[in-house]
């Protein structure tokens, strides 16, 4: 089964403080030790590393990009980048990001229904997350 991993994972299994680390941290342990196939796509890399570049220093971020080696990275192109649009527009006022409406199109078009973070946008949008 592949995982598809949000930027909310990745911030809290990094960062020690976070309320969520010990939850994403086991997940991610939990979905290695089952052999997951972990999925993410390139603008939740750039979302993430500005993130974590902000809120953790360098050294944190460093970390993360050498760790993306053992991933599935998928290259946001326009189909897909379109495809989120698309759906950002529908969802238009609410606080979904384009990020995330992206997020779903790479979850569609890979089969993906389950994902690492701790985002409700996910559990919205039909998508279960992996505990």
């Amino acid at each position: 089964m592949a995982l598809f991993v949000d930027t909310s994972g990745f911030l809290a299994a990094a960062d020690r403080d976070d309320r969520h680390h010990a939850g994403m941290a086991k997940a991610f342990a939990d979905a290695l030790s089952q052999g997951q196939r972990l999925v993410t796509h390139s603008m939740v890399v750039t979302e993430t590393a500005a993130l974590m570049h902000r809120r953790l220093g360098h050294a944190v971020t460093v970390t993360f990009l050498d760790a993306l080696q053992s991933m599935e990275v998928v290259w946001v192109d326009e189909p897909i980048f379109k495809k989120g649009l698309e759906r950002f527009r529908r969802k238009s006022p609410t606080n979904l990001s384009l990020v995330d409406s992206v997020s779903f199109a790479v979850m569609a078009a890979f089969t993906i229904r389950h994902y690492v973070g701790i985002d409700s946008h996910f559990e919205n949008e039909g998508f279960a997350r992996f505990s």
